[in-house]
């Protein structure tokens, strides 16, 4: 059942940006900066001033910088009555916008009516040197001010100014020349940064037993559970079967914190004396920081804590101690991965400790070239307006462009690199509208554009890949194409056999196969590292917002929706298409629908079933020929959102409007939201599982597609392999070591997934392209 393809405008574009990458010239910049086009500034570093003269009666001055170039003003904060500022600010002009040949340089003093002029120095832009890193930094240099004839003035400024790129490590700190327009109040919300995510830990609390209650009503059994409380995350024990002052629960309870550790555990033992009312019997504080941190699945040692339970007398808080303790194994684990983004799109699968990080295998480089077609995000003065920028997310680094102002076709050309620890990862890159420019509201967002996501097992290694992608976002009224971004990409591996080594390793860390996490349990994890990471980030300066994070997390990849369970039917029926094919096909065999054709299938099993042991050999040569002959129509670009895939431009509005719906949902009816929720609640995983199954179909489908180059080159490389040790081993002896194998026994069994089981869930499926 293949889906005719999808609309050309929704398609994948290569392109051929103007780029270092495989050009050979003289310059150092295309070694280090060579997957965007050069964009050429001219710097100007205002550092500070000395013995300015006092300009107002009391003989002081309130001293700033104006920077001017033609049209272009540039203007450093003012300090008050200040005789040797310090402003060391930066400006950035764009040399294709330069219409003068004088770059003027104004020391001001603030005024209420009219700001006077201290002194000004005047530089020829053609004796203005050029920079070219790794060269060092200009060094600033005092100038002597002088006034408006040109004679002497009192004071001098300390400045350098050069010409360079934007490869120049000045560029993410400078005021730029097309921001004209903001305040330096937001200056800082433009400009381009990098963030990491805070390290995030699972803490395991085992909650063994309590000792020596003191119930308040001694007439009754006391009915007691054990209620943990971390940051905004609150979890509790069943309530005890044994309905004594000495209770037992051992049970797990999980949470997700981020280093640095700023809140404790807090445990409350709690008596159950009413429908909705508890009462407390002690509590126990517990700081993170003293806590164990394992990185394997040996048992930590318990604990007895003393459990400590306030009363108010005479209006005052008072401590008793008493003799109630509380037994329990506390850890920060540290062998497991924490997931907070989905699991489909995952950048990251190291587990939390380092010291069980592997070497890293490469390098991916991304080259954030620009947009066009944007379309209009808000409306400024009466017209629409845009001012984009890009979020890029590898592993635990972020990236953050500087913003473009009022520009439907902005030009960024920033390069950022991250080192690759597994190619079976995927790069996400977002682009968004700043609401924040101009000084935005309270509740002003940043709205999302549109995101593209590439998975590394899918690229060659040192190809560089040049291509448009179209932004595509889902809308209550259909599929929208907001626009498209030209991105360069380059995966350079530093070990060809380590990164072949990785295809046998598990996808995730040791733990999550010797003491799994169930699903449900997963789940709520992961939305806890969501709200962390995002409520970290946005607390940055400037801070990435937290609508921001939940996009580029795909927060709500997990709720219901008619449309992508259509897609995901779809995406099995697909897979099953080829079985079907070959079942019709051998239908036609046993119906002497070509008579030639069914003669020959009759000799070839008259042949293998009189020498059954060419049969493994002949399935193993003919996949392996298959592979080879694919070879040819192997995919030349990464992959992108498909929207036929993701049945986006077909679904019907009311389906959207479900889609797009609140959770729970804005029907009236208590009992309708109700039985509502509950149904797209179970839909919800339903989808989960479709979408898990048709991922191993395609991931079948994709040993032999070339989708990713390595995994297709080791299993045609073993086929044959296995076709010729096969075609001189005795079948009878292939057979009998397979037997013994598959039944042998469990101590020669490991509890980690085999090493074939380990390269299949390595392998892409089609989930990368689903909307």
């Amino acid at each position: 059942m293949q889906k005719p393809p999808q609309s050309i405008d929704f398609a994948l574009k290569e392109t051929s940006p103007k780029i270092g990458a495989g050009a050979v010239t003289g310059d150092k910049l295309s070694s280090t900066y060579d997957l965007v086009e050069q964009m050429q500034y001219l710097y100007v570093r205002v550092v500070k001033a000395k013995d300015l003269p006092g300009k107002d009666v009391t003989g002081g001055c309130d001293p700033y910088v104006e920077v001017k170039l033609g049209n272009y003003k540039g203007v450093t904060k003012h300090f008050e009555k200040k005789n040797n500022p310090e402003w060391n600010q930066v400006f950035a002009f764009s040399k294709e916008r330069i219409q003068a040949s004088v770059l003027e340089v104004y020391v001001k003093d603030k005024d209420v009516v009219a700001d006077d002029l201290i002194g000004r120095a005047l530089f020829d832009l053609n004796e203005i040197p050029k920079r070219i890193p790794p060269d060092s930094p200009l060094a600033p240099q005092w100038y002597r001010l002088e006034d408006r004839k040109g004679d002497k003035a009192k004071g001098e400024l300390m400045l350098a100014v050069w010409m360079g790129t934007q490869a120049d490590e000045a560029f993410p700190e400078a005021w730029h020349s097309d921001a004209a327009s903001v305040g330096p109040d937001a200056v800082a919300s433009i400009r381009s940064k990098v963030y990491l995510s805070p390290k995030l830990w699972y803490v395991r609390v085992n909650v063994i037993e309590a000792q020596d209650l003191v119930p308040n009503d001694k007439s009754r059994f006391p009915e007691v559970f054990v209620k943990a409380m971390l940051g905004n995350q609150a979890l509790r024990t069943r309530i005890s079967q044994s309905k004594t002052i000495n209770p037992m629960w051992n049970e797990d309870l999980m949470f997700v914190v981020a280093e640095p550790f700023e809140e404790p555990l807090v445990l409350s033992v709690e008596d159950r004396v009413g429908g909705n009312k508890d009462e407390m019997l002690g509590k126990c504080v517990i700081p993170l920081h003293i806590v164990q941190r394992r990185l394997d699945h040996r048992p930590v040692n318990s604990r007895w804590l003393n459990l400590e339970k306030h009363v108010i007398v005479d209006g005052e808080k008072k401590e008793i101690k008493f003799a109630s303790r509380i037994h329990l194994r506390i850890c920060l684990e540290g062998g497991y991965h924490v997931l907070d983004e989905s699991t489909h799109y995952s950048s990251d699968l190291r587990p939390t400790a380092k010291q069980l990080w592997r070497p890293s295998i490469g390098i991916l480089e991304l080259g954030i070239l620009s947009a066009h077609g944007l379309m209009p995000m808000k409306t400024k003065d009466g017209r629409g307006t845009t001012d984009a920028y890009c979020v890029a997310k590898y592993g635990q680094k972020w990236i953050r462009t500087r913003t473009i102002v009022d520009n439907f076709m902005p030009r960024w050309n920033e390069q950022y690199t991250w080192e690759v620890f597994d190619t079976c990862t995927v790069i996400t890159v977002g682009v968004f509208d700043n609401g924040h420019v101009h000084g935005g509201a309270g509740g002003a967002r940043d709205a999302r554009i549109g995101k593209v996501r590439i998975r590394l097992s899918t690229l060659e290694a040192d190809r560089v890949y040049t291509h448009s992608y179209p932004l595509l976002v889902l809308h209550p009224s259909g599929v929208k194409k907001t626009g498209e971004i030209q991105l360069a990409l380059r995966f350079t591996c530093s070990s060809l056999i380590n990164m072949l080594h990785m295809y046998s390793h598990p996808l995730l860390p040791k733990m999550h196969y010797i003491h799994p996490l169930s699903v449900i349990q997963l789940d709520v994890l992961r939305h806890q590292a969501m709200q962390i990471v995002s409520t970290r980030l946005s607390r940055a300066e400037p801070p990435l917002r937290k609508e921001v994070v939940e996009y580029m997390l795909d927060v709500d990849s997990h709720m219901w929706s008619m449309r992508r369970s259509k897609a995901n039917f779809f995406r099995i029926m697909g897979v099953l298409s080829g079985l079907i094919a070959v079942g019709k096909w051998f239908d036609q065999i046993c119906n002497w629908r070509n008579p030639l054709t069914t003669i020959l299938i009759h000799i070839l099993f008259i042949i293998l079933v009189l020498y059954p042991e060419l049969i493994l050999p002949t399935i193993f040569l003919y996949l392996f020929l298959i592979g080879i002959w694919n070879y040819r129509w192997r995919p030349r670009h990464p992959p992108h959102m498909d929207t036929r895939l993701s049945h986006a431009d077909a679904a019907h509005p009311d389906e959207l409007d479900e889609e797009f719906d609140t959770f729970p949902t804005s029907r009236p009816s208590d009992i309708v939201r109700m039985r509502y929720d509950r149904l797209r609640s179970i839909a919800g995983r339903v989808q989960t599982v479709i979408g898990d199954l048709a991922t191993q179909g395609e991931r079948f489908q994709s040993l032999l597609s070339w989708r990713d180059p390595r995994a297709t080159t080791l299993f045609v490389t073993f086929c044959l392999i296995a076709a010729l040790v096969l075609y001189v081993t005795p079948f009878q002896v292939v057979a009998l070591l397979a037997g013994i194998y598959i039944l042998r026994h469990p101590r020669f069994r490991h509890k980690l997934p085999s090493t074939p089981l380990n390269f299949f869930r390595r392998l892409p499926a089609r989930s990368d392209s689903m909307l």
